[in-house]
């Protein structure tokens, strides 16, 4: 795939990937960047942002055999998470002018939930248009990386809800649910090559970021025009 990205406003952009993508790391990255080229930014990620988004987060991703969370409760609690983030922390940053950072947003749940879970990808995504309003990002990078891969990066790395060599609830499901997500990702990106930019992130680190930053760099250079 080649990027294409072409937007023409830089205001709320979001990372995308499946597990072990490298987005915490690239994030980063892009904060740096923006912040040198004198740019306020709002770095936030979902589910989270709020304590409730917090709170819900350590829910979804802890594991916890008490408690068995079916696809369409889970589906909710995201978009409970995102609703309250939107509200106190993504719009009053736009509003603002600031340039806000998000790890994870709609693409996410539809990908995960809609396709990963199979509750409908047309479903979930109407779900998600209700929750969030009139808030859509102008640039989302998707890392894609193999599931096994990425699953494989995401045990050598320490997490909130799980250990080194552990895994959360959502990694945990199997292949073909990553599977899944991976398609589905795929398939969004190649319906809005307006707003996304692939990555191939079984490639370097240092390679990815390299691209991403190529990608954004353009993209101030052109709002600057």
């Amino acid at each position: 795939m080649t990027n294409n990205t072409k937007i023409h406003s830089l205001r709320f952009i979001t990372v995308e990937g499946g597990e072990g993508a490298g987005k915490t790391t690239l994030i980063e990255h892009l904060e740096r960047n923006l912040i040198a080229n004198g740019m306020t930014v709002v770095k936030t990620r979902e589910p989270g942002g709020t304590p409730l988004g917090e709170q819900i987060r350590s829910w979804l991703l802890a594991h916890n055999d008490k408690v068995q969370i079916k696809a369409r409760a889970e589906l909710l609690l995201f978009l409970a998470a995102r609703s309250q983030h939107i509200d106190d922390v993504i719009k009053p940053a736009l509003d603002a002018g600031h340039v806000v950072i998000c790890d994870r947003f709609n693409d996410s749940s539809v990908a995960y939930q809609g396709a990963g879970r199979q509750l409908g990808v047309d479903w979930v995504r109407t779900l998600c248009d209700i929750a969030c309003g009139s808030v859509v990002p102008d640039l989302t990078f998707y890392l894609d990386v193999d599931p096994l891969i990425g699953l494989q990066r995401t045990r050598r790395t320490p997490k909130e809800n799980s250990g080194v060599g552990e895994v959360d609830r959502i990694e945990a499901e199997k292949r073909d649910f990553h599977e899944r997500v991976r398609l589905a990702f795929i398939a969004f990106v190649k319906n809005e090559p307006q707003r996304f930019c692939y990555i191939d992130a079984n490639k370097t680190q240092n390679s990815v970021i390299e691209e991403a930053l190529q990608v954004l760099n353009k993209q101030l250079a052109r709002d600057h025009v």
